[in-house]
């Protein structure tokens, strides 16, 4: 009788799908992007358990640190989907660090959080490579972050993105809205697209109108359509920060999630309303189409886009030609888009017929 030598399966992480030399390939093509992003006070190597940040070496004396952290949302599908993953970094970088600002806290350092089914290094890199972009023109530095390669998690080619950013203000010059009051102005600065919200609707637009992403726009025939809808959210630190610096800023609004109507109230004491005029500026053809696509009613827009207005600033009526002066020669598009009104903290978007394709004059208002 003869008896079969026969040893059981040797299993390695590889054979549950999990590549430790692919995660290892990774940072070290990284390592170089991570490093330009360097800036004092931070430490650019990576492969430890955390990484150093010394306030003190950034300049801060009695330094109060602010933490934000936040995604990309549905946006990401639409990059996966057409292999555009070069500038969903800057949008991860831009979701956290206009967060900050607003609280007028300059960014230190930011850490990402890359998580997918299988590691596909080439485009990993591409991500990180925008990530360490965005941090460059906030100023901030890529200290660290995790690559998760989790098998079964995700559909194939998919991956997710989460980011993590601090932030630093001297004690007693942050923004808190105490020093928002009636009779000041709101200044909008610009948005450069539909930013990193609303993207469910974008794409449910979409899918059910047929759009032909690699095509020109109707609306831009220098542009494909799916360029304009990736394009990265604006980061607003450098240009805002030495206005914030100046005392001439009451409040900040980060326009994101929920519009114009339900993010100024979050910055508005109580007894201040905020009246957006939408007459104050042209509507840019990127929301009016995308408005004419979804017969979306103005209200709709008001709480869902940021209707071409990135960041909402409260000044005072005498600071408002030299914020307007200044913000202007660091590149920002400065409108004049309402004021701070008496009333129950909220705020109210109001147009006439005709704006936002309004058939008869219109409000939306949000109370909170």
């Amino acid at each position: 009788m003869s008896t079969k030598n026969t040893s059981p399966e040797s299993y390695t992480y590889a054979k549950a799908g999990v590549s430790i030399d692919a995660g290892n390939a990774l940072v070290k093509a990284i390592g170089p992007l991570v490093k330009a992003t360097a800036r004092p006070g931070a430490t650019s190597e990576l492969g430890g358990f955390g990484g150093f940040f010394d306030p003190k070496a950034a300049g801060y004396t009695d330094p109060l640190l602010v933490a934000a952290n936040d995604g990309v949302g549905t946006k990401l599908k639409l990059a996966i989907d057409h292999d555009r993953h070069d500038s969903v970094g800057i949008d991860l970088v831009a979701m956290c660090v206009n967060d900050l600002i607003v609280q007028g806290a300059e960014p230190l350092f930011f850490l990402d959080y890359f998580a997918t089914g299988k590691l596909e290094t080439g485009i990993a890199e591409r991500v990180v490579a925008g990530i360490a972009e965005g941090c460059k023109d906030a100023g901030c530095a890529l200290i660290g972050g995790e690559t998760a390669e989790m098998p079964g998690m995700y559909a194939a080619g998919d991956y997710d993105l989460a980011g993590f950013c601090v932030g630093a203000v001297e004690r007693g010059q942050q923004l808190t809205g105490d020093e928002v009051a009636p009779g000041q102005v709101l200044l909008g600065l610009a948005s450069s697209g539909v930013h990193s919200n609303g993207y469910s609707l974008v794409r449910r637009l979409a899918a059910d109108k047929g759009w032909k992403m690699d095509r020109p726009a109707l609306f831009d025939s220098d542009r494909l359509l799916i360029d304009i809808l990736i394009e990265p959210t604006r980061i607003y630190v450098k240009s805002l920060l030495p206005v914030i610096r100046s005392g001439k800023i009451a409040a900040l609004a980060h326009i994101t999630g929920g519009g114009l109507l339900e993010n100024i109230p979050r910055v508005l004491p109580v007894g201040a309303h905020a009246m957006v005029n939408a007459d104050a500026w042209a509507q840019p053809r990127l929301m009016a189409f995308l408005q004419a696509q979804g017969n979306i009613e103005p209200e709709e827009m008001a709480r869902t886009f940021n209707c071409g207005v990135g960041m909402v600033l409260a000044v005072d009526v005498q600071h408002e030609a030299s914020v307007t002066e200044q913000l202007q020669a660091a590149g920002e598009t400065v409108l004049n888009i309402g004021q701070i009104t008496a009333g129950e903290r909220g705020c109210t978007v109001r147009g006439s017929a005709g704006t936002w394709s309004a058939r008869n004059d219109w409000e939306a208002s949000h109370l909170g």
